[in-house]
């Protein structure tokens, strides 16, 4: 089982999160740590003030021992509960960072010369450090997160990613950052380290998934402030009840008073909010998404304009071979055999591809490459063309100039329908590859960006959201314009710069609207620094994954359609829980005031709409009640309220019904439920 899959199997419930998240929520009660949280602080000393009471009273034999000492017991379990909501949330991130552990080893790392490519030493892992170049083979884990500055081959990621396909690992270009930890299946690498030691990216996401350097978001800390405001202010209206009851000789004594404060100041969403913002990036980390910060996920929820890199992103990456356009008198299969011929030794992505297309389109296989000893000509910047003498014939092909030149220095010429069907070709958006044999064109190859496989469809959810795509491409416009239609997106950005992408991004967020951006490159980095959400690509630079606030370790930008997701439901499961919290004060409000001033004021009675049996039996219901519902909730919170696609009014309108009126409704069942078994035990 790989590290990324792990997570996905890990039971809410099972013992190995909830043993330590129980000891966990012990540790927890240092009041240290119950102050970033007002609410449950508040509700602490609370539960202190009604030990001391209980204690006098055990001492002097004065006052309702057995009461003070269950409301008192109650509101430690509040407490406890609460802590466990959150002690449980980061049991899920730990339990993930003991899996990502295994992948990291303190393995042998052989340095290299970087001029000459020949081992100088071997090392620990450990004590590389930035700017070192080590070189491994084929079979050997790659020490530490580097960049390839020489060589292709290919990597085995699957201890990081979970995905069992190797990728390809070149120098130059956006594939070039390897990460520490993954290994080298074919051929060799020459890497330069890219990052200090306990720095790498492993590093960095398993304390991204522990949640040790999690900070509190803009929202949830206005959320706090709000919640601190609602405590201060019951706060005062429990401490006038003491000389109203005086007055109306109802004798109120302090267990009841603190029982009161904690049942009306929002203790439910109190106990959950740590919980909620934990669970946002447990979330994102299950799909295989780093997220660098909660703020980063909290703004995911609230992206409306979404710009995508083509290349690696929209696309597969790598321009393949869709079509054989024969010239007259050759056919398509004759074009087909010699394509095939001349690209047998060629490793590219694109010479692979034209091997294939002719496999199956004409099911030319079984070719061995030695025992047709040809002399195989390598592609070069120089010529623009690759090939193969074999059998007294010379196949090459490559862009349209060049093998125009090459035919004529053998005597032919370039026929005019050719010339045509090249610019067809370019027209469309493809790439034409001519294909000549001796003084003969055979015809056009055309090569072309590969749309990824459903991805229209996911622009087309993103579209419902509410969140506008756009297209960022170096392509000419007419590509572009191709590429944009195939895809299914809102608007492209063509023959796109660095600085014109990073002006676009500038440009909507001058608008008042939130941009996110996937990218892979080094010319990304900037626009993903820029980016409200960056989502840099696992197979990108390391320079845009260090620009970027989340990194998709499957390297699969339609992924960032979960992450709005995720953060949509972070957002929405906040603003249900604080709803359910504050309409739990309308039943409660109803269970305990007329119940405690009834007695004194006959005409309260009415208010009763309970009918609890006691003052203090309604207490004492309303207490229970109130420790009870957290880890009622705490599923709820770990795994998000439900997301729907549907307008922020609708959705409103939906969580109003049912958590705002359920909010009201659970407690005057639960309250009263518990007041029959309180009165039954009595």
């Amino acid at each position: 089982m790989t590290a990324a899959q792990t997570p996905r199997s890990t039971s809410l419930m099972s013992a190995e999160m909830l043993q330590p998240a129980v000891v966990q929520s012990l540790t927890m009660l240092n009041p240290l740590t119950m102050m970033r949280n007002p609410v449950m602080f508040v509700t602490e000393v609370g539960a202190a003030v009604t030990t001391l009471v209980t204690i006098q009273s055990i001492v002097t034999g004065q006052g309702d021992v057995k009461y003070f000492a269950f409301v008192t017991a109650t509101l430690w379990l509040t407490v406890i509960f609460a802590n466990f909501a959150e002690a449980l949330a980061e049991a899920r991130g730990k339990a993930q960072a003991a899996t990502l552990r295994k992948a990291r080893k303190d393995i042998t790392a052989h340095r290299c010369d970087p001029r000459t490519g020949k081992v100088t030493g071997e090392c620990f892992a450990s004590q590389l450090v930035k700017g070192d170049v080590f070189r491994v083979e084929a079979g050997q884990t790659i020490p530490a997160d580097g960049e390839v500055i020489e060589g292709v081959a290919s990597v085995d990621e699957s201890a990081i990613t979970g995905e069992s396909a190797p990728v390809i690992r070149e120098s130059g270009g956006d594939r070039s950052a390897v990460t520490g930890g993954t290994r080298v299946l074919s051929d060799h690498l020459i890497v330069r380290v890219t990052i200090d030691p306990g720095q790498s990216f492993l590093d960095r996401m398993i304390a991204m998934v522990e949640g040790a350097a999690r900070q509190k978001t803009p929202n949830e800390i206005a959320l706090t402030i709000v919640l601190a405001g609602f405590t201060i202010a019951f706060l005062l209206v429990c401490v006038t009840l003491y000389p109203i009851g005086t007055y109306f000789n109802v004798r109120i004594d302090v267990p009841t008073l603190v029982a009161l404060l904690v049942c009306l100041i929002p203790t439910t969403i109190g106990g959950l909010l740590s919980a909620i913002g934990i669970a946002g990036m447990a979330r994102l980390g299950q799909k295989n998404v780093l997220a660098m910060s909660g703020r980063a996920v909290e703004a995911a929820g609230d992206v409306d304009v979404l710009l995508l890199d083509k290349t690696g992103t929209i696309t597969l990456g790598n321009r393949q071979a869709s079509a054989f356009i024969a010239a007259a008198g050759f056919s398509e299969q004759a074009l087909a055999d010699a394509a095939q011929l001349a690209s047998l030794a060629d490793e590219t992505p694109e010479g692979r591809s034209i091997v294939v297309l002719a496999k199956n389109r004409f099911n030319l296989r079984g070719r061995d490459v030695e025992k047709l000893h040809g002399h195989f000509v390598p592609f070069s910047a120089q010529t623009r063309m690759s090939g193969v003498d074999v059998d007294g014939r010379c196949i090459r092909k490559g862009s349209a100039d060049a093998i125009e030149r090459w035919v004529a220095q053998r005597g032919g010429s370039f026929p005019d329908p050719v010339k045509q069907a090249v610019r067809d070709v370019a027209r469309s958006g493809g790439t034409p590859l001519v294909v000549a044999a001796d003084a003969a064109v055979l015809g056009v190859i055309h090569l072309k960006d590969i749309v990824k496989g459903g991805i229209k469809e996911r622009f087309a959810e993103l579209r419902r959201m509410g969140i506008r795509t756009v297209m960022i491409t170096g392509d000419n416009r007419t590509t572009a314009t191709a590429i944009a239609a195939e895809a299914g997106v809102d608007d492209f950005l063509a023959e796109a710069t660095p600085e014109a992408k990073l002006e676009l991004i500038r440009k909507y967020q001058a608008e008042g609207h939130l941009v996110a951006m996937t990218g892979d490159g080094t010319n990304d980095a900037p626009a993903l620094a820029q980016a409200d959400v960056a989502v840099a690509m696992n197979t990108g630079t390391q320079a845009a994954k260090e620009a970027a606030n989340m990194v998709d370790l499957d390297s699969n930008p339609t992924k960032l359609i979960g992450v709005v997701e995720v953060g949509k439901q972070m957002l929405m499961t906040r603003g249900s829980l604080t709803t359910f919290s504050i309409a739990n004060d309308v039943a409660k409000y109803f269970a305990i005031i007329p119940a405690m001033f009834m007695v004194a004021l006959p005409h309260l009675a009415p208010l009763n709409v309970m009918g609890l049996s006691s003052p203090k039996s309604a207490i004492l219901s309303a207490v229970v009640f109130n420790a009870i519902v957290i880890p009622c909730l705490i599923p709820i919170a770990l795994k998000g309220v439900r997301y729907r696609a549907i307008g922020a009014d609708a959705l409103l309108r939906h969580n109003l019904l049912i958590y705002g009126l359920g909010g009201v409704l659970v407690p005057f069942l639960g309250i009263k439920l518990i007041d029959l078994c309180i009165a039954g035990l009595c």
